[in-house]
């Protein structure tokens, strides 16, 4: 299997900074394992009812490093709003 690159990151998680980008690739994942960790942090409820087991290795990290960036846009993009209804 192929390792995930830059440009997979990129593709899949469109801007993030170096050090994000970095980490991701630092988990030495496949593109499919970041295919995998992409469709848990979409939506895992239908992958647990489907017995699938919770993620862990490189999928697992990957669903931790992809959650942070998720939370801290979602901060970012909160804290805009807030500063522009003052």
């Amino acid at each position: 299997m192929r390792r995930i690159t830059r440009d997979d990151v990129i593709r899949a998680i469109g801007t993030a900074d170096d050090v994000a980008i970095a980490q991701l690739i630092a988990t030495d994942a496949t593109v499919n394992e970041l295919a995998e960790a992409q469709a848990w942090i979409a939506n895992d409820e239908p992958l647990v009812n489907a017995g699938k087991p919770l993620p862990s290795g490189r999928v697992g990290e990957l669903v931790h490093l992809l959650s942070e960036l998720e939370t801290e846009t979602e901060e970012e993009e909160s804290a805009g709003k807030s500063n522009r209804a003052t």
